[in-house]
C-alpha cells in the first residue's frame, strides 16, 4: 500500500496579497494650514493652556488621511460638513477617507468561482490545443516533480509555495461539491464573500444611512468637475459596490473630458469586467493603452485575457508591456504565475528568479523558489531561501512549518520540532493547525513512530474534517492494524473528498484486490489512472486484474 504522505508547504506570506494600499495625494484642492487670517494667531494675556497651536480643522483632517487613520479622518469631515458652510473639500475628503477604508486592489483580487466555471456563457474551444488553455494544463511540458511528489489541486496543476486568490486549492471543481461544501452560506455564487461586504460597509460605517444617496444624486452635474468626478466614482466602485452607477458616472465624465483622459477608460474597463462583459472591457482598456502606456491598465488588459483562457496573449501582452518598462517587477511576475499555471514549473522558476534580480525582497518569488526546490528533492536550498524570509520579518505559522519540514529533511532534527512547536503557537485558524499537525503526522512515519502519527492524522481530522490526506493516511495505518472495514471507510471519505487525488483510489484498489473483490478494484484502479496516468504500480495493478478477468 502507499502511504499519501506528501508534506504539504503553506504559504509564507500573506495570505492576501492584494490589500496593499494605494499611495494617494489629495485631489480636492484643500487649503493649507493658515489660509484663513487670524485663525492661528495667539494672543497676549492667555491663559497658561492657550500656549499650543490649534491646526486647522480641514489641515488636520488631511493630516489624519496621510497618516491613513481614515476613520478621524471621516469624522472630522463629519464635523465640518454639519457646520453653516459645508465645504466642498471636506466632501471630497471624507469620501476618499470611506473609500480607503474598504479598498482592494482589483488587479491581483480574481478569483472565479464555481457559478463562473459552470455558467460561463463564453464559447470557448473545448479540446485546447497544448500549451494554450489553462482549464486543461499540459502536463509532459512542465518539467516539474510528478504528481508522486508535488501535491495538485482539483483542477491538475501543482500546489504553488504562494496563496493567491486565483491559486485557492480549495475550490469545488464540480456542482455536486459545490453544493456539498461546509461552512459557507452561499456556497455556489461569486458574491458570498468580498462583494456582500462592500456593499455593506455604509451600514458599518454610518449607523444612519449611507453618506451619499446614489438615488438622488445628479451624476452628469458632477460629471462636469473631474476632481469631484473621480473620487465620487471611486467612493461608488469600491464602497457602495454600485457598478451599475460607476458605470453610468464613468460613461458621462469620459463624454465630458471627449473620450481623451485614459483613467476614465480603464475604469469603465473595470466595471465592464465587474460584470462580465469581458470583451467590451479588452476594448477600453486597449484604448487607454493607446493613449498612455500605464503597468496597471496592462494587468487589467492580462486579467481580461486570462479569464477568456488566452494565456498565450496575456503572455505576449506581459512581453509587450516589458519591452516598454524594461524591469517592472509585476510584469515579470505575473509572467511567472501563468507559467506556473500551466504546470510549466521550470520556466516559472526562471522568471521567480529574474524577479529576484529586480526586487531581492519579493516575498512570492522567495516562496515559489523555495517550494519548487524542496519538491525537487533539494530541501537545504529550499531552507536557505525561508530563512530569508524570516530575516525579512515574515513571521507566520506556514513559514515555520515550511522551515520545519526542510530541517527534516535536511536531517537537521534538533530544529525540526522547535519549528512545529513554534507553528501551532502561531496558528491563527483550524485549517492552519490542521497542516501543522499532518505534517507532524508525516515527520512521525518518517522516523517510525506509528502510533504517534496515527494521533497526529486524529488531531488532524480534530482540526479539518476534510482533509483527505489525513484519511488516507489513517487508512494505511489501519490496514497495518489489520482493521480492513475501518481502512474500506476512510478511504472511501478520502475519494469523495478528494477525487483529484491517485492514492485513495490507488489504496482502495490495492485493499479490495487482496479481499478479493476485484470489480471494484478495477473501478478503483481506472480512477488512480486517471488521476496520474504516469503511475507505474497503477498500471500494474491494472494489468493483473485484465489477467484475472481474462482467465475467468
Amino acid at each position: 500500500s502507499r502511504l499519501a504522505c506528501r508534506p504539504r508547504l503553506g504559504l509564507p506570506g500573506p495570505a492576501v496579497s492584494a490589500a496593499a494600499a494605494r499611495p494617494a495625494a489629495l485631489r480636492s484642492g484643500a487649503r493649507s494650514a493658515g489660509s484663513r487670517p487670524g485663525t492661528h494667531q495667539s494672543r497676549c494675556g492667555g491663559t497658561a493652556g492657550g500656549m499650543g497651536l490649534e491646526p486647522e480643522p480641514l489641515f488636520q483632517a488631511w493630516s489624519y488621511f496621510r497618516r491613513r487613520k481614515f476613520r478621524q479622518c471621516s469624522d472630522l469631515c463629519s464635523q465640518l460638513l454639519e457646520g453653516p458652510s459645508g465645504e466642498q473639500a471636506a466632501w471630497s475628503l471624507k469620501t476618499r477617507a470611506l473609500t480607503e477604508m474598504v479598498y482592494v486592489d482589483e488587479i491581483d483580487m480574481d478569483q472565479e468561482e464555481i457559478a463562473e466555471m459552470v455558467l460561463d456563457e463564453n464559447a470557448i474551444a473545448q479540446v485546447a490545443r497544448p500549451g494554450t488553455s489553462l482549464k486543461l494544463p499540459g502536463t509532459s511540458q512542465g518539467g516539474g516533480p510528478s504528481p508522486a511528489v508535488r501535491p495538485v489541486t482539483q483542477s491538475g496543476r501543482p500546489i504553488t509555495g504562494f496563496v493567491r486568490p486565483s491559486t485557492q486549492s480549495g475550490r469545488p471543481s464540480t456542482m455536486e461539491q459545490a453544493i456539498n461544501t461546509p461552512l459557507t452560506a452561499r456556497p455556489i455564487t461569486s458574491a458570498s464573500g468580498r462583494y456582500i461586504r462592500l456593499g455593506t460597509a455604509s451600514m458599518i460605517t454610518n449607523p444612519d444611512g449611507p453618506f451619499i444617496n446614489l438615488s438622488r444624486l445628479n451624476l452628469a452635474k458632477y460629471a462636469q468637475k473631474p476632481k469631484l468626478a473621480k473620487a465620487l466614482f471611486e467612493y461608488i466602485f469600491h464602497h457602495e459596490n454600485d457598478v451599475k452607477n460607476a458605470l453610468h458616472l464613468a460613461a458621462l465624465a469620459t463624454e465630458h473630458a471627449q473620450f481623451k483622459d485614459w483613467w476614465w477608460k480603464v475604469q469603465i474597463g473595470k466595471c465592464y469586467y465587474r460584470l462580465g462583459l469581458y470583451r467590451e472591457a479588452e476594448k477600453q482598456f486597449k484604448s487607454a493603452l493607446k493613449q498612455q502606456d500605464m503597468v496597471d491598465t496592462v494587468l487589467y488588459l492580462a486579467k481580461v485575457y486570462l479569464r477568456l483562457d488566452q494565456p498565450v496573449t496575456a503572455l505576449n501582452l506581459f512581453k509587450q508591456g516589458l519591452d516598454r518598462f524594461p524591469g517592472e517587477v509585476t510584469l515579470i511576475c505575473g509572467i511567472a504565475r501563468i507559467h506556473e499555471e500551466m504546470s510549466n514549473i521550470s520556466s516559472a522558476a526562471e522568471y521567480y528568479k529574474d524577479v529576484l534580480k529586480q526586487d531581492n525582497t519579493h516575498v512570492e518569488a522567495i516562496a515559489c523558489i523555495g517550494s519548487n526546490h524542496f519538491y525537487s528533492d533539494q530541501p537545504e536550498i529550499a531552507l536557505r531561501f525561508y530563512r530569508r524570509l524570516l530575516q525579512m520579518g515574515v513571521y507566520n505559522c506556514q513559514l515555520f512549518n515550511n522551515l520545519g519540514l526542510c530541517c527534516f529533511y535536511a536531517q537537521q532534527y534538533d530544529m525540526t520540532l522547535s519549528s512545529f512547536e513554534r507553528a501551532l503557537f502561531l496558528a491563527e485558524n483550524e485549517e492552519e493547525t490542521a497542516d501543522v499537525w499532518y505534517n507532524l503526522g508525516h515527520v512521525a512515519v518518517g522516523v517510525g513512530d506509528l502510533s504517534l502519527a496515527y494521533q497526529c492524522f486524529k488531531l488532524t481530522l480534530v482540526n479539518n474534517n476534510d482533509c483527505a490526506e489525513a484519511y488516507n493516511n489513517l487508512a494505511v495505518l489501519e490496514m497495518r492494524k489489520g482493521h480492513i472495514e475501518q481502512a474500506r471507510a476512510l478511504l472511501q471519505t478520502a475519494s469523495s473528498l478528494a477525487p483529484h487525488m491517485y492514492e485513495p483510489h490507488f489504496n482502495f484498489a490495492v485493499l479490495s484486490e487482496k479481499v478479493g473483490d476485484l470489480q471494484r478494484s478495477y473501478t478503483a484502479a481506472q480512477k488512480s489512472e486517471e488521476a496520474f496516468p504516469g503511475h507505474v504500480d497503477t498500471q500494474q495493478l491494472i494489468k493483473q486484474l485484465k489477467q484475472h478477468f481474462a482467465m475467468l
